[in-house]
């Protein structure tokens, strides 16, 4: 073939040089041509044979892979191949041309072979995340640690191939570089020990809602990786917060909560301690009145009454022994309102108490849970407990603790 090409060149008059240039320029018109014809038969006709049998299958890693490209990339490898075996045929005195052509030629499928072990972790790691144990064992941060790695190895094979140098030679100078190298990966170390600290404590899964103060993030986690964790806040901002801080530093997670039965209620009314009083007889038949309180207030009676006898108190002046006041029976009333509340779980810890008195008045903290734990719900339910409270805490003679107003000011210029 080659003396018939060679001939039909001569025969057309060209001289012996011209026509060694004129036949290398048609072998290497040749290969690119094969190549090119090899690249469209590779990617048109057998990538559109391996997608139509992978959709074909009923698994879906199949499918996952060919999204993330596995295939198109091992494609540009069969052109390439055409390329490395033609450069000695096109170039067979040229040994230090054709072994240098062959070597960026190897480089090149390296690289590609990288890209394709980068494709197929991707993949590994889509295919990880359609199983529910992902949330709580993500693997995205150690599948990158391995890109790295590879990566890693990679270059320093590309390199070592297109010098024609050991890879042990290239390795053993890499000791001097390591302080550079400990700088440059300073973030992908720190993220590795991290993700191991938060992946063997079990703190941290995606779709978690967590609060890191320091960085502003207030919402749910949406991906965790070697170097950062990624929440997005419940305005929809999202934050990217370096995954060692996590470590170094507090954040909270409230999966806890989440996976609970109920979500707290903490929170305090303050009273005027101005307003706390004795009941009187008066006070205690309207209070009998209420549904909820009336076994209570006839149970604590007796209870007193039996307790002042035996201790033979003189219960002509209110102070002497045992006797209800409008707070205690109030906050007797709460209980009974919140026992009798569909949405509180009385499984959970249940308080209604007072706390230490302050210049603001005395606390009287609820200390429950609701049952239902959707954010709006919750704060519903909040708010229907504490308007109810509110509206009715003046039928036991309680005021709530109010700093003075300017209106408060004005009406008492008014009235004087």
């Amino acid at each position: 073939m080659n003396s018939i090409i060679i001939s039909f060149l001569k025969d057309l008059g060209l001289t012996e040089n011209y026509t060694s240039i004129v036949y290398k320029a048609i072998l290497i018109l040749g290969v690119i041509l094969l190549s090119f014809i090899i690249d469209l038969i590779a990617k048109n006709i057998l990538l559109s044979l391996i997608k139509k049998i992978v959709h074909k299958t009923k698994n879906r890693w199949d499918d996952i892979l060919v999204e993330r490209g596995l295939f198109n990339r091992l494609a540009h490898i069969a052109p390439v191949l055409i390329l490395y075996y033609a450069v000695p045929f096109i170039f067979p005195d040229a040994n230090t041309v054709t072994a240098l052509l062959q070597r960026i030629i190897l480089s090149y499928m390296i690289a590609v072979v990288l890209m394709m072990i980068s494709s197929l972790l991707s993949g590994i790691n889509a295919i990880y995340s359609t199983y529910k144990i992902s949330k709580a064992r993500p693997i995205k941060g150690y599948l990158q640690i391995v890109r790295v790695f590879i990566s890693i190895f990679g270059v320093i094979l590309i390199v070592t191939t297109i010098l024609d140098k050991s890879a042990l030679g290239l390795l053993s100078g890499i000791g001097a570089l390591s302080a550079v190298l400990m700088l440059v990966f300073k973030d992908s170390i720190l993220g590795l020990v991290a993700a191991i600290q938060l992946s063997g404590n079990d703190m941290i899964h995606i779709g978690d809602w967590v609060t890191v103060p320091a960085y502003g993030a207030d919402g749910d986690v949406v991906d965790i990786n070697l170097q950062t964790v990624t929440i997005q806040n419940f305005d929809k901002t999202i934050v990217s917060v370096p995954i060692y801080s996590l470590i170094s530093s507090s954040f909270k997670n409230w999966r806890g909560m989440s996976d609970s039965d109920g979500r707290r209620i903490k929170r305090s009314l303050s009273i005027d301690m101005n307003t706390i009083k004795f009941c009187s007889g008066e006070m205690i038949e309207r209070f009998s009145k209420i549904d909820i309180l009336g076994e209570y207030i006839s149970s604590k009676q007796k209870e007193i009454y039996v307790d002042n006898i035996n201790k033979k108190a003189n219960t002509g002046e209110m102070i002497n022994g045992r006797r209800m006041t409008n707070l205690g029976v109030f906050r007797a009333y709460i209980e009974a309102y919140l026992r009798s509340h569909s949405k509180i779980n009385k499984n959970m810890t249940f308080l209604v108490r007072q706390l230490q008195p302050t210049e603001k008045g005395i606390p009287l903290e609820i200390y429950v849970f609701s049952s239902d734990k959707t954010w709006a719900n919750y704060e519903s339910i909040q708010a229907d407990i504490f308007d109810h409270l509110l509206a009715s805490i003046s039928f036991f003679d309680l005021a709530v603790f109010q700093g003075v107003s300017g209106l408060d000011i004005r009406q008492k210029f008014i009235n004087k």
